[in-house]
């Protein structure tokens, strides 16, 4: 009865003409991707039609539904029906946002930020029949939408419990809650760095100054000690606090080439940057070999996003990898000093005690999310001793694989079930 057919065969769609700050209190509605609408004084169109949002992190894949005047954000189409076409745009519109998640991921592109590419939209294909049918189906769509997302909310429920779940077992880890038996089983000898975090900062400083002495090092500006009411959290007696900038050196930014889509060396940008291990996936690359030789990566170092949304901003990820890379400009490379375990320095700052000072520091003075080198250097890190990283490391990682191995089995799941629903609408279409 049905077909399934591109969207370009059966919709012109254009982008819309205003930036989403740009509203103003007017008679019109401004859609822009975000549920709510604003107003402006001034309309572009005036007719039946559907505003998609197609470059918009949180609100990709959004369908609204207008008749009358208007006016749309840049961040979106607007799709109109062909005139050898006769569509029931409300119809369109359920259509549309039950397959938003599959629209998402078949036309979507790019790392950092993802934006639906033109050319796939047009090619993706929707259902067409005639338009009574179209009408008849208006009710079923609702029928199974209602049953796709509660079976979504149910995942995402499942997904947000594993996230607090994962930061739980982190903040444990981080105020030494999860190493208490070790600690009893291994007291502290005062002055040993394996079991005294306060001669391990020690050693760590002298060893610092040395290589200042011996020009390896750039002498920097000293910070002033981490204040009582500035401790976040009680840790063990044998650890200690401190300054990010105390037991780790570099804080660099990276490159500022042009980025290519092959070359001599791949360049790690904020999408590289994932669940705390850098992504070397959707590389792009450089020739340019001065940049090469200044920002290459070296195994262990740690790669901070200074910038962008709220949910990206201050997102870590370790570099494990021996191949020649070097990092774009909006990262900060540093790396740790002496024999502190970077693995442990990774889960420290993918944990919510770095999410909360990101959330606290990163406005800057003309209200961008962005967090400098300078700022970063001042975060305040709870400092183990040498053998307790390590006994930390390996408890976090054993637990890590068990929170990977749900998360995947969710992720699984849930594909499962989109791939359900699109069987039962297809058979309800077809």
């Amino acid at each position: 009865m049905g077909k399934w057919l591109p969207i370009s065969d059966l919709f012109y769609f254009e982008k819309g003409s205003l930036q989403s700050s740009k509203s103003t209190d007017g008679d019109f509605p401004f859609i822009t991707a975000a549920e709510t609408w604003k107003t402006h004084e001034t309309f572009t169109h005036d007719c039946e039609a559907l505003i998609f949002a197609m470059a918009a992190s949180g609100s990709l894949g959004r369908t609204h539904y207008i008749k009358g005047k208007f006016i749309s954000s840049d961040l979106c189409f607007i799709l109109t029906p062909k005139e050898n076409k006769d569509l029931d745009l409300l119809f369109y519109y359920r259509v549309f946002n039950f397959l938003r998640e599959d629209i998402v991921k078949k036309t979507a592109t790019g790392t950092s930020k993802l934006a639906i590419n033109r050319s796939n939209f047009g090619e993706y294909k929707i259902p067409y029949f005639d338009y009574q049918h179209q009408i008849k189906f208006r009710d079923k769509i609702d029928a199974i939408s209602d049953i796709k997302i509660s079976l979504l909310n149910s995942f995402s429920d499942q997904e947000k419990y594993v996230s607090q779940l994962k930061q739980a077992i982190l903040q444990e880890a981080i105020a030494g809650q999860l190493t208490a038996e070790w600690r009893t089983q291994n007291p502290m000898q005062k002055g040993n760095p394996d079991t005294d975090a306060a001669a391990l900062l020690a050693k760590i400083k002298s060893e610092k100054q040395r290589l200042i002495a011996d020009g390896k090092l750039k002498k920097e500006k000293p910070l002033a000690e981490i204040a009582i009411d500035e401790i976040p959290f009680s840790i063990p007696d044998n650890w200690v606090w401190c300054s990010l900038v105390e037991i780790a050196e570099g804080f660099e930014y990276g490159s500022s080439t042009k980025s290519l889509d092959s070359g001599k060396v791949p360049v790690l940008r904020m999408g590289n940057l994932q669940s705390g291990l850098v992504d070397f996936k959707n590389l792009v690359y450089t020739n340019d070999d001065d940049e090469i030789e200044q920002y290459a990566l070296s195994y262990g170092d740690l790669l901070f996003n200074r910038t962008n949304s709220r949910e990206l901003v201050g997102k870590t990820s370790l570099f494990l990898c021996n191949e020649k890379m070097i990092y774009a400009g909006y990262l900060v490379r540093y790396k740790m000093l002496g024999t502190i375990s970077f693995h442990y320095a990774n889960y420290v700052m993918n944990s919510q005690l770095h999410r909360d000072w990101c959330y606290a520091v990163k406005i800057d003075a003309i209200g961008q999310s962005n967090i400098n080198a300078t700022k970063l250097r001042s975060f305040p890190f709870p400092l183990p001793p040498l053998a307790e990283q390590k006994a930390i490391v390996e408890k976090c990682d054993r637990l890590m694989n068990i929170i990977d191995q749900l998360e995947q089995q969710i992720k699984h799941r849930k594909q499962l079930a989109e791939d359900l629903m699109q069987t039962v609408l297809r058979e309800a279409f077809e």
